[in-house]
């Protein structure tokens, strides 16, 4: 029976128990998922630095994506775009960091499970922040299997043995039944252990700095400190898929390798430029799938549900705006109309008055990413006097506050209305060529086109509405807010 076929026959999607059994085999779903891990950082991208020999697998077994994109570069929003397929905008208070989560748009686990897949989480599903309060039972990514703890070789690294949670879940799963996984780092994610890079025998020198950071011993010590933190989530999805492999499950499991957003450092995480919202992305499906392949069209981290649920021979639900992925996986040809992105945010972390965000919407083509800074009043990494709280603590921070040169400016200054940059020969962004008249034409038709994309998509802020978003309620620590900060200030 045919994809197309089994979808009619399905109907609604929703056909549970015996009539499954009538059907085909449908694939298991794995989707890996790391914290805070950078697009190239990884040797099936030529990166030489960071040693990822099982996402190199998966590449090499697979299909390798050069170009796939988060909506919103921060954890807790771009976790909701993956899960209910849709743009971070698109999702009520949803859109913001550390936010509640509603449960009036269908996530994909939910809807599998029902299909009759045995649905299961370890390490990080959505959040930060609150999915309780508006009904979920438990986390949105699935049924937590936390149960098993190893002793990590560094500090900051989470004693969570995901693998071994993950061969847990199999061994309980029924076997008649295929299975979704998510299984989700908490790696790279800060705080390292610092130095360990350097200790662990790793040549500063091999690492690849981006243009906005100073050639410093600090910078690139910290980058090894992260590039042992992914090589700890690259061991978890070796072992497995080595699991896999031991249960004769591996050819039949669709295996997904990405990261939410880009990694901990500054001007990256949270922040409207290329290595903040660019994520890795390989795709293995055994022999369903060509191997070796590399392909360059745009994948929105919102086509990740729809494609899961055409796997298991499920309608997407109206909800969904993201697009499956799987015709595209299966042909290998380009797909024209995967060459453009939309990026944004509201507010993440808190520290400016009020508790306000930095609004922020982008539109991202093959040759050119188009900012538009909705408050250039602001500090976009949050205001000096709490600590640029939207930048995550770090040795590299504090070298860059040390600095008040152009590398300070980069990554905590304020910004311009509107950012254009040259993405074939600018890919770090630091050279806004939004005031120039020879590129006047060009943002204009970026601009436009992006505020067209907004209003179709129904984002508030394209619609007059941008009030809703300082509505939302932050639910997170509140010891970095503006109020904090200036209760404690002494006398």
């Amino acid at each position: 029976m045919s994809l197309t076929s089994r979808r009619r026959f399905l109907g609604s999607g929703l056909m549970a128990g015996a009539a499954w059994a009538q059907a085909p085999k449908r694939p298991n779903i794995l989707f890996v998922i790391a914290d805070d891990w950078s697009h190239g950082h990884a040797g099936a991208y030529g990166c030489n630095w960071v040693k990822t020999p099982n996402f190199d697998r998966v590449a090499r077994e697979g299909v390798l994506f050069t170009n796939c994109f988060t909506s919103n570069p921060k954890c807790s929003p771009s976790r909701a775009t993956i899960l209910t397929g849709r743009n971070s905008w698109q999702l009520k208070e949803a859109v913001n960091h550390y936010s509640v989560f509603p449960n009036e748009f269908p996530v994909y686990p939910s809807l599998l499970e029902k299909a009759g897949y045995s649905v299961g989480l370890t390490g990080k599903g959505w959040g930060p922040g609150d999915f309780q309060s508006t009904g979920f039972a438990h986390n949105p990514a699935g049924l937590p299997y936390q149960k098993r703890t190893a002793k990590p070789p560094y500090n900051g690294i989470s004693n969570i043995d995901y693998a071994a949670n993950f061969g847990d879940f199999l061994d309980q799963r029924q076997k008649d039944k295929p299975f979704c996984f998510w299984l989700g780092g908490q790696e790279p994610h800060r705080r390292y252990e610092e130095g360990s890079g350097v200790r662990a025998g790793r040549d500063p020198k091999a690492v690849q700095l981006p243009s906005y950071y100073p050639n410093h011993p600090v910078v690139r010590s910290d980058m090894l400190d992260y590039a042992l933190e992914v090589e700890w989530f690259d061991e978890h999805l070796g072992r497995s898929l080595r699991k896999l492999e031991e249960i004769g499950e591996l050819d039949n499991t669709f295996v997904v390798v990405t990261s939410d957003h880009g990694q901990p450092f500054p001007r990256i995480k949270g922040q409207i430029y290329e290595q903040g919202f660019h994520i890795p992305l390989a795709v293995r499906w055994g022999r369903n799938l060509a191997a070796g392949r590399t392909l360059d069209d745009f994948i929105n981290a919102r086509d990740f549900a729809p494609t899961y649920l055409e796997l298991a021979g499920l309608k997407p639900p109206p909800s969904m705006t993201g697009r499956s992925m799987l015709d595209l996986l299966k042909t290998g040809k380009s797909d024209p109309a995967r060459n453009v992105m939309l990026i944004g945010k509201e507010r993440h972390d808190i520290g400016r008055p009020n508790d306000a965000g930095y609004p922020v919407r982008a539109i991202r083509t093959p040759d050119f990413l188009y900012v538009r800074n909705y408050h250039p009043d602001a500090w976009p990494a949050g205001n000096p006097e709490t600590g640029y709280r939207n930048v995550d603590d770090s040795p590299t921070k504090e070298l860059l506050l040390s600095s008040f040169d152009h590398h300070y400016q980069l990554a905590f200054g304020k910004r311009a209305a509107e950012e254009l940059y040259h993405m074939p020969t600018d890919p770090d962004c630091v050279i806004n060529l939004a005031a120039e008249p020879k590129h006047a034409q060009s943002k204009r038709q970026l601009r436009d086109r992006m505020d067209e994309m907004l209003r179709q998509e129904g984002d508030p802020r394209a619609l007059g509405r941008a009030d809703f978003f300082d509505t939302i309620e932050y639910t997170g620590p509140k010891k970095h807010s503006y109020g904090s900060w200036l209760k404690n200030q002494r006398p």
